[in-house]
C-alpha cells in the first residue's frame, strides 16, 4: 500500500467516477470527493451522466456500485473502501451504539436548562430537572411513534405485559407521550402520575428480568423500533425516571418536598418578589404561583 494511505495530508491525484444525473446526484460520490480533497488529493472528477453510462462503467471495471476511486492506477473502491484506505474508521450499520440515547438525553437536558433560564433566570433549578424528565419522555415517545409497528414488534421481545396483551405494545408510546406532556404542563396530575407509574414499573420489571435474570442480549426499543441500542441500563433508566418523576409529583402535591428547592441559583433581583418561603416551589402549582408573583 502506498505511504499516502496512512497520511491524511498526502498529496497526489485521485480519479473519481460518480453518478451525476439530472434526477440523481450520488451522495456518496460527494462525500468521496470531499474526503479526497480534505486528505490532500487533487481530484479528477468524472461524471456518469446516464444509467447507460453507469452500467457500462460497472461492466468495464467489474464493480456493482459507484462511486469508484482510483489512486496511482489502483482501484480503491467506493466510499467505505476509501475511508479504510485512508486509515479512517468505517461504521458498522449493524453495530450496537449508545450514541442515540446520549445525544437525546444531552439535548433534553439542554432544553430543560434553557427553559428554566428563560423563566427563572437560572438553568439550575429543580424545575429544570423535572422538565428534563418530562422532555425526555416526550422525545422518547416521539421516536417510538415514528414507526409504531416496528416499536411494537421489538418491545414484544421482552415486555411482560405486551406479551400477555399485544395491544399494550401499541398503546405504550402514546401513554408515555401523554404522561410527559402532562408532567411538563403540570396538568391533570391525577392522570399523568398513575400512567407514568404503571408503564415505568412494568417496563423496569420487564427489562430487569430480560437482561439481569434471563441474561438475554436484545436491542432496546426505547428510542424506536430500528434502534441499535443494547437493552439494559438505558431502558431501565428510562423507566426508573418515569417512576421517580411520578413519585416526586405525588410528594410535591402532598406538600412533602422542600419548598425552597426551586430557588436554587435564582437571580438576586427576583428574591424580593418571590412568594413566601413556605410556598411549594417543588410542585408545578407552586411554581406557577411564584412565577405570577414575579411577573
Amino acid at each position: 500500500m502506498s505511504d499516502m494511505s496512512s497520511h491524511p495530508g498526502a498529496t497526489g491525484t485521485a480519479v473519481l467516477y460518480r453518478m451525476v444525473m439530472p434526477d440523481h446526484i450520488c451522495p456518496y460520490g460527494l462525500k468521496a470527493r470531499d474526503l479526497l480533497r480534505r486528505s490532500g488529493y487533487e481530484v479528477e472528477d468524472h461524471h456518469l451522466t446516464s444509467r447507460e453510462e453507469t452500467d457500462a462503467f460497472k461492466a468495464k471495471h467489474k464493480v456493482t456500485t459507484t462511486p469508484q476511486v482510483f489512486i496511482g492506477g489502483r482501484r480503491i473502491g467506493g466510499y467505505d473502501d476509501l475511508r479504510r484506505f485512508l486509515g479512517k474508521r468505517v461504521t458498522d450499520p449493524e453495530a450496537t451504539s449508545y450514541r442515540p440515547v446520549i445525544a437525546l438525553f444531552a439535548m433534553t437536558a439542554l432544553m430543560a436548562m434553557a427553559a428554566s433560564h428563560a423563566v427563572t433566570g437560572s438553568p439550575f433549578t429543580v424545575r429544570a430537572a423535572e422538565w428534563f424528565i418530562g422532555f425526555s419522555m416526550i422525545v422518547l415517545a416521539l421516536l417510538k411513534l415514528q414507526n409504531v409497528e416496528s416499536f411494537a414488534t421489538m418491545v414484544l421481545n421482552y415486555d411482560l405485559l405486551a406479551r400477555r396483551w399485544v395491544p399494550y405494545s401499541y398503546v405504550y408510546p402514546f401513554a408515555e407521550g401523554l404522561a410527559g406532556v402532562l408532567m411538563v404542563a403540570g396538568a391533570l396530575t391525577w392522570l399523568s402520575v398513575p400512567v407514568a407509574l404503571f408503564i415505568g414499573s412494568v417496563g423496569a420489571v420487564s427489562v430487569f428480568k430480560a437482561v439481569y435474570v434471563d441474561r438475554r442480549e436484545l436491542k432496546c426499543a426505547c428510542v424506536g423500533g430500528s434502534s441499535k441500542v443494547p437493552l439494559g441500563f438505558v431502558s431501565l433508566t428510562e423507566n426508573l425516571m418515569m417512576i421517580a418523576m411520578a413519585i416526586w409529583m405525588v410528594l410535591a402535591a402532598a406538600g412533602i418536598t422542600n419548598g425552597a428547592a426551586h430557588a436554587i441559583a435564582a437571580p438576586a433581583e427576583d428574591a424580593a418578589t418571590m412568594v413566601s418561603p413556605g410556598e411549594a416551589w417543588a410542585s408545578t402549582a407552586g411554581y406557577k404561583a411564584a412565577h405570577q408573583a414575579i411577573r
